[in-house]
């Protein structure tokens, strides 16, 4: 049964830096989309950075683009999400997610899209 585990949520001021990393469990797809997509309380879920491993193709939110950095140990079978420059706005509930094969680019950021879910890992921001 695939798992997915992250770690490195945290507390953190703004300005600072946090690492995110999602481990796969009994994960044997090669070729695979990664998200990590966040919810903050009385929001919607936001997808914030995606990888295909296939090509090493990355996809960014808009709202999170030049500060946070998605990549990827398949050897480890592990996806990290480097956070800088954070913001109080960016305090959430971080979830990692994987879909075998690929997504289209307008896909990419759409959890809904992914097969498999972890159960997250706490970010939280102050100002």
């Amino acid at each position: 049964q695939v798992q997915l585990v992250e770690s490195g949520g945290g507390s953190v001021q703004a300005g600072g830096s946090l690492t995110l990393s999602c481990a796969a469990s009994e994960y044997t797809y090669s070729s695979s989309c990664w998200l990590w997509f966040r919810q903050a309380p009385g929001k919607e879920r936001e997808g914030v950075a995606a990888i295909y491993t296939g090509g090493g193709v990355t996809h960014y939110a808009d709202s999170v683009k030049g500060r946070f950095t998605i990549s990827q140990d398949n050897a480890k079978k592990t996806v990290y999400l480097q956070m800088d420059s954070l913001k109080p706005d960016d305090t959430a509930m971080y979830y990692c997610a994987a879909h075998p094969g690929r997504l289209t680019a307008r896909r990419l950021l759409v959890p809904d899209d992914y097969s498999f879910w972890g159960q997250g890992t706490q970010v939280t921001v102050s100002s």
